[in-house]
């Protein structure tokens, strides 16, 4: 939503009725979690799913297929509290808008123990009949390639209407909501490129550092949640486990700065790491993201050749 926020800025107010974003139809219909997560685990019902029905909902501790236009209650996930069922009927669209604005999003059942918990969580709230999960089907694949599963559509949409193969924002429209239209269809569109480039060769942080001023700006700094969020986007592609970020530790004070020559404010050490005091009397000390898991910052030697981040702009 936040990238959805930024791209409602860039079509306010145009003319035509609508903008091309990068969502195409495909041939490939594939289940995926709202949450963007893998579908690995699979606990369909026998003889599930029976290839009609594109969203799921939970059944005496399995999945079934069912109509996305079905009013049923729904469970969501929150950092806070874990699961949250709602008591409210709504369509699978409307339910997942619901927990993205109240919650974090419609829960995902990534493997047997999840599947458990989630049963367990719906005998002790006595909660009867079909419910929502956040796992659905679509052909709808973005340009980039990208695994996102975030989609906008406005109410009624995607009809699949014909050739309507290729997604637009109604900018004529306060929510900016998409559409699908046929691709023939000659409209303006936006553009996007990242601010941030993974770059897949090994190198210690200073031969990283190097690189990044002489072809872009400089290693990364991420002074914000919001960059944070950017990082993890590019980092998933990374070649080796941890990638270089902009940051070092001041040995004789014992703090952490960007490049920038900024205190790290923002956090996202990994437990024992950038907290306690750094021996740093044999090799110098820096920051380093996890490509994988939570993708949270690390204390490294910075002899290490990995993979880095630059930044591309000057913000």
């Amino acid at each position: 939503m936040n990238d959805m926020n930024e791209v409602k800025k860039s079509v306010s107010d145009k003319p035509n009725n609508y903008v091309w974003i990068g969502l195409k139809k495909t041939s490939v219909d594939k289940w995926q979690w709202s949450s963007g997560d893998p579908v690995l685990y699979l606990n369909w019902a026998n003889g599930q799913p029976d290839g009609r029905d594109e969203c799921a909902v939970m059944k005496n501790g399995q999945w079934h297929d069912v109509s996305c236009s079905n009013r049923q209650t729904f469970i969501c996930n929150n950092t806070n509290t874990g699961l949250v069922f709602v008591n409210q009927q709504k369509n699978w669209r409307d339910a997942q808008s619901y927990c993205r604005q109240n919650h974090i999003d419609l829960v995902s059942v990534r493997n047997q123990n999840e599947n458990q918990q989630l049963q367990k969580f719906i005998n002790d709230n006595n909660i009867s009949g079909d419910v929502w999960i956040g796992l659905f089907r679509d052909s709808w694949q973005w340009s980039d390639q990208s695994n996102s599963s975030f989609r906008y559509w406005r109410s009624g949409e995607p009809n699949n209407a014909g050739v309507d193969n290729c997604a637009a924002i109604t900018s004529n429209d306060a929510l900016r909501d998409w559409n699908d239209v046929p691709c023939y269809t000659q409209l303006p569109f936006v553009c996007h490129e990242d601010k941030l480039i993974l770059i897949k060769e090994k190198m210690t942080w200073s031969e990283a550092l190097r690189y990044c001023r002489q072809n872009h700006v400089d290693l990364v700094s991420v002074h914000s949640e919001e960059i944070q969020r950017r990082v993890m986007n590019v980092v998933k592609q990374a070649s080796t486990e941890v990638v270089w970020l902009g940051l070092h530790n001041y040995c004789s004070m014992n703090m952490w700065l960007w490049l920038s020559g900024e205190i790290v404010c923002y956090q996202n050490w990994a437990p024992g790491n950038g907290t306690t005091p750094e021996d740093c009397r044999l090799e110098k000390r820096k920051g380093a993201v996890q490509s994988g898991g939570d993708q949270r910052w690390i204390s490294l030697p910075e002899s290490h050749k990995l993979n880095f981040i630059c930044s591309r702009n000057e913000e």
